[in-house]
């Protein structure tokens, strides 16, 4: 009788992305996936044929368990301005509950170490991206407050876009979640004061 896999690809994706979000890619060898995940070569060749096939798995794994709790109240609430600024502050939560400082966003280690020269990793993060300012579109398109065109609001969408991604990056040089804090209060003041 086969003996029962002590392990699903979907867990084998959940325990290479805490490596590779923490480690990134290049450092992370085969040798070090099997130790971290505690899957052999032999289970990570069988589950996805390779290094490259498993980082890629990552990101809607990312997706699942960092990005929709954080984003999807964003399209979810019927909320403007509101639905963003509930946004930042589940961000700096996230970042708080994964440790400070810590490993940034998954995604955006992926856009500066990867992406640059592997088109498969550009358009996970180019899909990543665009999630993102979909959400910020569909939100600003619903504040009442503003007489902003629509043209303006989906700039604006992409601004914040940006933004968060930026406080990502900043929560891996800071050990207070107030500082996060404050960098995105300054930012929403910012984008309150080009909606009135």
């Amino acid at each position: 009788m086969p003996r029962k896999p002590s392990h699903t690809p979907e867990s084998l994706a959940d325990s290479a992305l805490a490596q590779f979000w923490y480690g990134g890619y290049e450092a992370t060898s085969m040798d070090i996936l099997v130790k971290k995940t505690g899957v052999s070569r032999h289970g990570i060749y069988t589950d996805y044929g390779g290094k490259k096939a498993l980082y890629l798995a990552c990101f809607p794994r990312y997706h699942q368990h960092v990005v929709s709790p954080v984003l999807d109240p964003v399209t979810g609430s019927g909320d403007g301005m509101a639905a963003i600024v509930g946004y930042f502050g589940r961000l700096v939560e996230m970042a708080e509950s994964i440790g400070l400082p810590g490993p940034g966003c998954f995604v955006v280690n992926a856009s500066t170490e990867v992406a640059p020269h592997d088109p498969e990793v550009a358009a996970k993060v180019a899909e990543h991206n665009a999630r993102l300012e979909t959400a910020f579109s569909t939100a600003l398109q619903r504040e009442q407050s503003t007489r902003l065109p629509m043209p303006h609001r989906k700039a604006l969408a992409r601004t914040i876009m940006i933004f968060s991604n930026g406080l990502w990056t900043a929560s891996r040089s800071t050990d207070k979640s107030e500082t996060l804090r404050e960098h995105a209060a300054v930012f929403l003041d910012l984008l309150e004061y080009r909606l009135k």
